[in-house]
C-alpha cells in the first residue's frame, strides 16, 4: 500500500511529496525552528517492514546520513538530520527548488550547450574530489542522481549506498555488488575494490549522454550491458555529434578507461582538464545556433513525420556545411561515402563541365556514393550561398533504431524517386 502523506515528523511539517524512487518518497517540509524548507526523505514503510531485506534497507537508508552529513560543499546536497517519528524512518536535507536531475538533459531533442555541460561536469568532478578526500566513495553516480538548481547549478545527492574508506565506519554500509549497473565501472562489475576512479568512471559515462544523449554501452539486456562495459570500447562521441572538440573527446576517453591505471586518478585532475578545454570553448557564437538549424531542418520534406527528438538525433550527429557560390561540393571521380540534403540555397550538377540539373532545397544527392561507397559520377557545385546537411553510415549507425528505421524508409524513397527521374532523363535524351 502506498504510504500516505504525514502532516508532521519530529519537529518538521510536512506539505506535499516531490519525488519516489527506489531508496524512498521524498516530501517539501519545513523546519520552524530555523524557518526554512526543507526535502525530507521517508522510507518505504512496506519495504522497512520487510523481514528479509528490512535490515539491509534499513542500514541503506540511514547510510545517507552518516556520510553525506560529514560532507559540506556547495555542490553536495546538505544533509540536516536524521531521525525515527514512530515506526517512519526519515532524513532531512536541504530543498532543491525545482527538483529536475541532469537526467532531464540527457534526451537528444533537450541537450544542453557543450560548454554548460563542460561547467557541470567541472563541478560534479571538484566535489567528487573533496568527497572522496573526506574518504567517501558515492557509489552510483548517474544522471538521476545530479540534481539541478533552477539556474542550472549541480548538487550530487543520493548517497545511500557510498561507501566510506575508514574502519570505524561501517555499521551502516552496504557491501557486495551496488549502484546502477548502467553506470557501473568495470571494477564494480567484478565486485571489486572501489575507490575514487570508480565515481569517476560513471561520471564520465554521465558526460558523454549530457554530450550526446546516448549512452555509450546501451544493451538490450543485462548481460550483454555487463559484456560490453567490460569488453568493448564506447564509440567516440564525434561520431555521434560531429562538434564536440577533439579535447573532449581526450578527456572522455581517459575518464572512462577500462583499467584504472589509464584512468584519471582523482576528481581534481578531471577537473584540471575540463577547465582547460573550456577555455578553448570560448569564443564568438555560431553563426548559425542549433535551433536555428532544426527549425530549418523540421522544415524539409525529408523529415516530415519524424518525431522532434529524432530530428535532433540525426542534426547533432550529421555534419552542418556552408559554401559560397560557385563552391565544388562534391567532384567528379572522387571517392565519397555521404549523403547531402539541401538545407538553405541550391545546387548545379554538372558531368564533364556541362549542368545537366539543379537541385534546390529539401533536394537530396550523394545516395549512391553513400550506399557502395563508389566513385562520384557528377560534379555537384553551390550555385549561391548553400547550406548542406551531410550523413555519412556512421552517424545514421549512432542513432537509435527507430530512428535508423525512419531515416532508411525516406532515403530508399528518395533513392527510387532519384532512380526514375534518372531513367527519364536518358530515355529522352534517346
Amino acid at each position: 500500500m502506498a504510504n500516505e502523506v504525514p502532516s508532521k515528523l519530529g519537529k518538521y511539517e510536512v506539505s506535499r511529496e516531490v519525488s519516489r524512487g527506489s531508496m524512498g518518497i521524498v516530501y517539501m517540509g519545513y523546519d520552524p525552528f530555523i524557518d526554512r524548507q526543507v526535502a525530507i526523505k521517508v522510507a518505504l514503510s512496506e519495504t522497512l517492514n520487510d523481514p528479509e531485506s528490512g535490515p539491509r534497507y534499513r542500514k541503506m537508508f540511514f547510510n545517507e546520513a552518516h556520510t553525506a552529513g560529514k560532507l559540506t560543499h556547495p555542490n553536495i546536497i546538505s544533509i540536516f538530520d536524521a531521525g525515527v517519528d514512530g515506526d517512519v524512518c526519515y532524513i532531512v536535507m536541504e530543498y532543491i527548488d525545482g527538483g529536475e536531475t541532469l537526467r532531464t538533459f540527457t534526451r537528444p531533442d533537450n541537450l544542453l550547450p557543450i560548454e554548460k555541460v563542460v561547467e557541470l561536469v567541472f563541478k560534479c568532478a571538484k566535489a567528487l574530489d573533496y568527497a572522496h578526500r573526506q574518504g567517501v566513495v558515492h557509489r552510483d553516480i548517474k544522471p538521476s542522481n545530479l540534481l539541478v538548481t533552477k539556474d542550472l547549478d549541480v548538487k550530487i545527492g543520493d548517497f545511500s549506498i557510498a561507501h566510506v574508506n575508514k574502519a570505524d565506519s561501517t555499521a551502516t554500509q552496504a557491501v557486495g555488488m551496488m549502484g546502477s549497473p548502467k553506470y557501473m565501472s568495470p571494477e564494480q562489475l567484478r565486485e571489486e575494490q572501489v575507490g575514487s576512479q570508480t565515481d569517476l568512471f560513471s561520471l564520465g559515462l554521465v558526460m558523454y549522454e549530457l554530450l550526446t544523449g546516448k549512452h555509450p554501452f546501451a544493451a538490450d539486456n543485462f548481460s550483454r550491458l555487463v559484456n560490453r562495459i567490460l569488453n568493448e570500447e564506447a564509440a567516440p562521441m564525434r561520431d555521434v555529434r560531429s562538434d564536440i572538440p577533439e579535447a573532449l573527446e581526450f578527456i572522455l576517453q581517459r575518464a572512462i578507461a577500462k583499467d584504472v591505471k589509464d584512468r584519471y586518478q582523482m576528481g581534481l585532475d578531471l577537473a584540471s582538464d575540463l577547465s582547460k578545454a573550456f577555455e578553448s570553448l570560448e569564443g564568438p557564437e555560431q553563426e548559425v545556433s542549433v535551433e536555428e538549424k532544426f527549425n530549418s531542418v523540421k522544415k524539409l520534406e525529408f523529415f516530415q513525420g519524424f518525431p522532434d527528438a529524432e530530428i535532433w538525433e540525426i542534426i547533432r550527429a550529421a555534419t552542418w556545411q556552408d559554401y559560397f557560390p560557385d563552391e565544388d561540393i562534391i567532384v567528379e571521380g572522387d571517392l565519397d561515402d555521404c549523403f547531402y540534403i539541401i538545407v538553405t540555397g541550391k545546387v548545379s550538377v554538372k558531368k564533364k563541365k556541362k549542368v545537366i540539373r539543379s537541385l534546390t532545397v529539401g533536394d537530396c544527392f550523394g545516395e549512391m556514393g553513400y550506399l557502395a561507397k563508389t566513385k562520384r559520377t557528377a560534379t555537384i557545385v553551390a550555385d549561391g550561398d548553400t547550406s548542406l546537411l551531410k550523413i555519412n553510415s556512421t552517424v545514421i549507425s549512432q542513432v537509435s533504431l527507430n530512428c535508423q528505421v525512419r531515416f532508411l524508409k525516406v532515403f530508399l524513397r528518395t533513392l527510387i524517386h532519384r532512380l526514375s527521374v534518372t531513367t527519364e532523363v536518358i530515355s529522352q535524351d534517346i
